[in-house]
């Protein structure tokens, strides 16, 4: 009995160790969160959108503003983007929404539905005085938005520019289910967990780039938002409305005279049927004259290393927007 207790007492001991390490790692995330907010705030402006703070970044000038909308957990937004952002800016205007948890805009309690997202959207680029009509370019499952965005509100975009982006009808198009993930990872943020992953396994958070391509103040404020924002419930929670979305919107279309251009990465997948990503992107082109789709080899963050050739084909397909 003496033995069994003297377990017992050392069990219990070691899961009280494990709770006060536990609590004193939360503290130590929750009081370098607040330090590291305070010393670096955001790169663009503020806005209030349904009570809570949204980050918008602007750079550049010109006839065309350019609005990037980035994909499903890129936990920096305008970091992640900043190639292909100095690239375009030196025709266009460039606007970088960050959604509510992502960047340093703040979370949100409000639905990840379409509709939601889409209005959020909306309300940031008014509240910052950013008049359209815009160029959407949306990367990979903001193409949802792009497509909600455009069907409902076609006379404030003129045209949209996908990066490997996620369409409606690409799960039925691929006979595929639509992806989501456990709840419990919204837990992966508040406890400074993320903060443990965006450092230990850095490169899961970083840009597969050629070194010199982002800066190493980039990078390293990449982590520092990385482990703020990886998995939050605004993340898990618009991952987890995927299929929602996509059954209010698979039966939307870009309007018919919406130009289109598309940057497609190359993916040697094929399904037994024959269809790939750009047999796909071809059936989505409509009948538009200056719709295109560039097939280019690299990852599905395109912009990673693609950000120069993109860049000539944005400024090419603007070219035939003002001939017109």
């Amino acid at each position: 009995m003496k033995k069994r207790n003297r377990t017992l007492r050392v069990i219990r001991s070691i899961l009280l160790f494990v709770v006060a390490i536990s609590l004193a790692w939360v503290a130590f995330h929750t009081v370098m969160k607040a330090y590291e907010q305070k010393k670096h705030p955001a790169w663009g402006q503020m806005v209030e959108v349904d009570g809570k703070e949204m980050h918008v970044y602007t750079k550049g000038e010109g006839e065309h503003t350019i609005v990037l909308l980035s994909g499903l957990g890129t936990a920096a937004p305008v970091l992640d983007y900043e190639p292909l952002i100095d690239e375009m800016a030196k025709d266009n205007k460039i606007v970088v929404v960050e959604p509510f948890g992502y960047g340093w805009s703040e979370l949100t309690d409000k639905e990840r539905t379409v509709e939601n997202v889409v209005e959020e959207i909306r309300t940031a680029l008014k509240k910052s005085k950013i008049e359209g009509p815009y160029i959407l370019m949306p990367h990979s499952l903001s193409g949802i938005y792009s497509m909600y965005y455009a069907h409902e509100y076609p006379n404030e975009i003129k045209a949209i520019i996908g990066v490997d982006f996620t369409l409606p009808k690409a799960l039925e198009y691929f006979e595929e289910p639509a992806p989501s993930m456990p709840a419990y990872l919204k837990y992966v943020a508040p406890t400074g967990l993320a903060r443990i992953a965006s450092y230990v396994s850095a490169e899961n958070v970083l840009p597969i780039a050629d070194e010199g391509i982002y800066s190493e103040e980039n990078l390293d404020m990449t982590k520092t938002i990385a482990a703020w924002k990886v998995y939050n419930r605004n993340i898990v929670d618009e991952a987890n409305a995927i299929e929602e979305n996509v059954n209010k919107t698979k039966e939307m279309s870009f309007p018919s005279n919406m130009p289109l251009l598309i940057f497609a990465a190359k993916r040697d997948k094929v399904t037994e049927d024959g269809k790939t990503n750009e047999t796909f992107y071809r059936s989505q082109l409509g009948e538009n004259p200056l719709n295109e789709l560039v097939v280019l080899e690299g990852h599905h963050y395109l912009h990673w290393t693609r950000y120069k050739e993109m860049g000539e084909h944005v400024r090419h397909f603007t070219a035939q927007l003002e001939n017109r």
